[in-house]
């Protein structure tokens, strides 16, 4: 019976060493967290191993993440594929018409937010100048010559082109006007007129014709004449030609002096001022100019933009990564790390572990107190 209590005796202590031991192993890894001292001289073991070896841990977990974790590899399998590039794709088209093609934001809205408020004013500002500034330059061209110096050649000859038809109108005009009731009626008072300022001789004249309106018909039958005749028509014309050649050297001022240069200017400005109505076209959003620009962008822009970002952030994501320096940024954050922080990060990964192999060296104390149990026993025997 002593011999069974020795046993469980030797056991029990076996396995309170060996599990006392494992356990203290165990958090001689991370205890102490700072090296103690004896005066000048400090403690062996102390800090704990990996608060000894905290730089290096950091420095292998940097590496680690960089060779194995975070690669360019990983980022493309993760990030950069078809089905990632698609789904970006709707996000930035769903993204811009609930926001910008679709938005009830006028175009006053989006200038207010870029800070542009006074832009309307700047505007109609700025055209009234340029309008201003063109009309000058027009007026002081057309004005500071003659006329054959400021018309374009081209309108001149065509003006020369129109004297004959013009002339054949007149002509013809004037010959209906004779041959019309009213010019008739012209005549005759004219003819009156003229008899009545003559005294004698007018009476005797109209006595020789008796009525007035034989006068006037023979005066029309003349004029009719006169009208047709082809050396009229050269006289008219050449009194035309030679009128626009005249014309065509006076100077533009003196053909336009008294025009209200100003009140004209002040009209078409107004009209342009009118026309644009700036505050009326910005008070609209995007969409009422741009009704199909959401199925326009769908189509052009956005595939176009996101396949560009993905083709650079692919072929810049090695450089990227190594821009980054994501092994020296695991490191200094490691670093900063307390002690009791990598101890809970540790434990909470192999707590389980830690707990077995604390439990296998009490189950191999107790096996080695057995052991050492029998040899004991053995030896008095013999």
């Amino acid at each position: 019976m002593n011999f069974i209590w020795t046993l469980v005796f030797m056991a029990f202590i076996g396995a309170l060493i060996g599990g006392f031991t494992n356990h203290l192993a165990i958090k001689m890894l991370f205890r102490p967290h700072e090296a103690k001292y004896i005066g000048q001289w400090r403690l062996p073991f102390t800090p704990g191993l990996i608060p000894k070896r905290r730089d290096e841990l950091a420095r292998q977990l940097g590496k680690t993440v960089t060779n194995y974790l975070l690669t360019p590899d990983t980022f493309r399998k993760k990030l950069l594929t078809p089905e990632m590039e698609r789904k970006t794709e709707q996000f930035l088209q769903r993204k811009l018409e609930e926001h910008v093609l679709h938005s009830d934001r006028t175009i006053h809205d989006w200038l207010r937010l870029a800070g542009a408020e006074g832009l309307v004013g700047e505007t109609e500002q700025k055209v009234l100048t340029v309008v201003d500034e063109q009309l000058t330059a027009v007026r002081t061209k057309l004005t500071s010559g003659s006329l054959e110096e400021v018309m374009p050649v081209e309108w001149q000859k065509q003006v020369e082109q129109k004297i004959d038809p013009v002339t054949t109108h007149i002509l013809d005009r004037a010959g209906h006007f004779i041959d019309s009731p009213e010019g008739k009626q012209v005549f005759q008072q004219l003819i009156d007129d003229f008899l009545a300022t003559k005294g004698t001789i007018g009476s005797m004249v109209n006595m020789f014709f008796g009525d007035s309106d034989k006068l006037v018909v023979k005066v029309q039958r003349e004029a009719l004449k006169f009208v047709a005749a082809p050396g009229t028509y050269d006289l008219l014309s050449n009194l035309i030609h030679k009128e626009w050649t005249q014309i065509q050297k006076r100077p533009v001022e003196e053909l336009v002096g008294g025009f209200d240069w100003d009140g004209l200017f002040a009209s078409i400005k107004a009209y342009i001022i009118k026309e644009l109505d700036l505050e009326a076209r910005l008070d609209k959003t995007i969409h009422d100019y741009w009704s199909n620009g959401a199925a326009w962008i769908a189509e052009h822009i956005t595939p176009q933009l996101v396949d560009f970002a993905f083709t650079q952030a692919e072929a810049q994501l090695e450089i990227s990564l190594g821009k980054l320096k994501l092994d020296e940024i695991v490191k200094e954050q490691v670093d900063t790390f307390p002690v009791s922080v990598l101890e809970d990060l540790v434990l909470g990964i192999s707590r389980r572990e830690f707990k077995m192999i604390t439990v296998l060296g009490a189950l191999l104390g107790g096996v080695i107190g057995i052991v050492q149990g029998l040899i004991v026993f053995f030896t008095d025997l013999s």
